[in-house]
């Protein structure tokens, strides 16, 4: 845990002094100091008639504090997913639920257009996100059981037919939008500004508030199903309302930082091992390094192509691609 919060201290001061422009350190906090209200000495910026409080403080500190929102958000969401449904390979993308956002966000930029001003985007992501999961969720209601394979291939269904619908709304809307669409459903943070900061400070608030008062609750499943009802957990109605809960903060989050994959598979499996089962550490665990990993994935997609972007869900995929292969050559998976 102290590793953790000091790696995301190093990787947010690095993520704010580096990009297009590398600002130095000293410069970095210097101008936080002085958003601070301390004391402090701003040293004038390499960038023309742009002073280094402004880069610092205006564009990179909330692209940093939405890196690291989106990061532990993601975390423990997977990690909730992943008990409550008793599989390893749960995330927000088995569900539908990132699929779903994508498709609404899409059809704004293709078809609809910006008729609600910033909050276009981010209306229609979350719309999209909330309606694949009430999809899922009727689905699993018509059938017999309320097991979580049902639900997890209810979510495939959902999930391939949003995909489905996002490819058809690219070749069917404005050409001209491709590159956005192209951009935005493999994620990016490009869009964080400290009005919408809140926005994914409340995605993953909502689902690390949930995951820590219902802790003792899902050590139980654990356990397994039926020891988990004998404690007392009502199975079935926590896992919807995990689903639910869920669905609520990836449509946030997907809303503000796009679709980021992977980040809900791995964080739970490389905190296992330091933080062990229970969840109460193991929570708080994803969170810490849900924010390196999306921090680190930030900063070396503002890096690699100056001052070129690259969508950091390439920087996610390529990693959780080799994580994957990894553990199923040590058979973990």
């Amino acid at each position: 845990m102290a590793a953790g919060a000091a790696a995301i201290a190093a990787l947010a001061l690095l993520s704010i002094a580096y990009g297009s422009t590398v600002i130095a350190l000293s410069d970095v906090i210097a101008a936080l100091g002085h958003a601070a209200g301390l004391d402090g000495d701003l040293v004038s910026g390499a960038v023309a008639k742009i002073p280094v409080a402004k880069i610092v403080v205006d564009l990179r500190l909330p692209r940093t504090i939405m890196a690291i929102c989106v990061g532990a958000g993601l975390g423990v969401i997977g990690a909730l997913l992943q008990t409550v449904t008793r599989n390893d390979l749960a995330d927000p993308f088995l569900f539908g639920l990132s699929s779903g956002a994508a498709a609404g966000a899409v059809s704004v930029i293709t078809i609809f257009g910006d008729h609600f001003g910033i909050w276009t985007l981010p209306v229609a992501a979350f719309t999209g996100g909330i309606l694949a999961a009430g999809i899922v969720l009727l689905l699993v209601s018509r059938v017999r059981g309320q097991g979580p394979e049902r639900l997890i291939l209810a979510g495939l269904a959902v999930s391939f037919m949003f995909i489905a619908l996002t490819n058809y709304l690219v070749f069917a809307g404005d050409q001209r939008a491709a590159h956005s669409v192209l951009f935005w459903t493999m994620g990016g943070l490009g869009l964080a500004r400290w009005d919408n900061v809140g926005l994914a400070a409340l995605g993953a608030g909502t689902i690390l508030a949930y995951a820590l008062w219902n802790h003792r609750k899902l050590d139980a499943f654990l356990a397994g199903e039926n020891a988990a009802e004998s404690l007392g957990v009502p199975v079935v109605r926590m896992r919807r309302t995990a689903f639910l809960v869920a669905a609520f903060s990836t449509a946030i989050l997907v809303s503000v930082a796009g679709v980021i994959g992977f980040v809900g598979l791995m964080i739970p499996h490389l905190s296992r091992p330091l933080a062990g089962p229970l969840h109460l550490r193991l929570i708080a665990s994803c969170a810490l390094f849900g924010a390196v990993l999306l921090l680190a994935s930030d900063l070396l997609a503002r890096t690699l192509l100056p001052p070129q972007e690259l969508p950091i869900g390439i920087i996610t995929s390529s990693v959780g691609a080799f994580f994957v292969v990894t553990m199923l050559i040590r058979n973990r998976l």
